[in-house]
């Protein structure tokens, strides 16, 4: 069973970073349009979301900078580790997230790669960049819950 209590989902990797460094507005779920070596990489777990990013273009959007290490067992038709890959959207989702990314300050990042069933799925998100300042605030918060947490559970420490 996985994250989201749908036995049929196996959640492969998340980008933690993702949170730290945005703030997430709205979330979507689209098919990831990969090569055979690299669908075996990714039922591996061979894969680092950190540096990726999406972009919407005229003809569709995609995915850059997603790293899905080479196939162990692969020969020499292997893929290349950090190759563009197409996402799979409506063209309702598509022209929506275009004009939600010509605004000053959203960008879309890649939250989670799944498989739901056999299906490959990148769920991305439009997100606002943190400052510094928000960036702090927030390890305070995390911060002051974990001590609360802590006091309440009748821990050693003192807060």
């Amino acid at each position: 069973m996985s994250e989201t209590g749908d036995p049929a989902v196996t959640v492969i990797t998340t980008n933690k970073s993702a949170f730290h460094h945005y703030f997430i507005e709205e979330t979507y779920e689209a098919g990831l349009m990969l090569l055979g070596t690299e669908v075996k990489s990714l039922r591996e777990g061979r894969v680092n979301l950190k540096e990726g990013f999406v972009r919407v273009l005229a003809d569709g959007a995609f995915l850059y900078q997603c790293h899905i290490s080479p196939y162990a067992h692969g020969t020499f038709a292997n893929h290349e580790p950090t190759r563009t890959r197409k996402l799979l959207l409506n063209k309702r989702q598509l022209q929506r997230l275009y004009g939600k990314t010509q605004q000053k300050g959203l960008t879309l990042v890649p939250l989670k790669i799944y498989f739901k069933g056999a299906v490959a799925k990148v769920e991305i998100a439009l997100a606002r960049g943190k400052k510094l300042y928000d960036k702090r605030e927030a390890e305070a918060k995390r911060s002051a819950a974990m001590a609360i947490n802590r006091a309440v559970r009748g821990g050693s420490r003192a807060i």
